[in-house]
């Protein structure tokens, strides 16, 4: 998640995260949740790219297997490894396909938009 931290003061103190603390000494946290959106709509966007990229390789493998019978142990290895990045890569994608679903919804409970539930 990523946090911006509001200061109350006019100084500034170069750390790692700028905050101050208000008038009661506690600190003010504001998340953009609009900018984690993006942020797991592109995270998304890769993780189905590279599910497409290794899919077409393990797929240009398989065809290599069959063309190169001598080499054909090398190429089934290569085809399987690709097909389980490939795999690996759509779950990265489905996971941050759930994160950009829960900062919309979290972004939505924010701002006080309601959700209407149809039975």
């Amino acid at each position: 998640m990523y946090k911006n931290y509001i200061m109350s003061e006019e100084k500034h103190h170069h750390h790692l995260f700028h905050h101050k603390k208000d008038e009661d000494n506690t600190f003010e946290e504001v998340v953009d949740y609009k900018k984690e959106e993006k942020q797991h709509k592109h995270h998304e966007h890769l993780g189905e790219l590279g599910a497409a990229a290794a899919g077409a390789y393990a797929l240009h493998e398989k065809h290599k297997a069959e063309k190169d019978p001598e080499h054909a142990h090398k190429h089934k290895i290569e085809e399987e490894v690709a097909a389980v990045a490939a795999v690996g890569a759509g779950g990265y994608a489905f996971h941050e396909h759930h994160e950009k679903k829960e900062a919309k919804k979290e972004d939505e409970e924010a701002h006080g938009k309601k959700h209407h539930h149809l039975a």
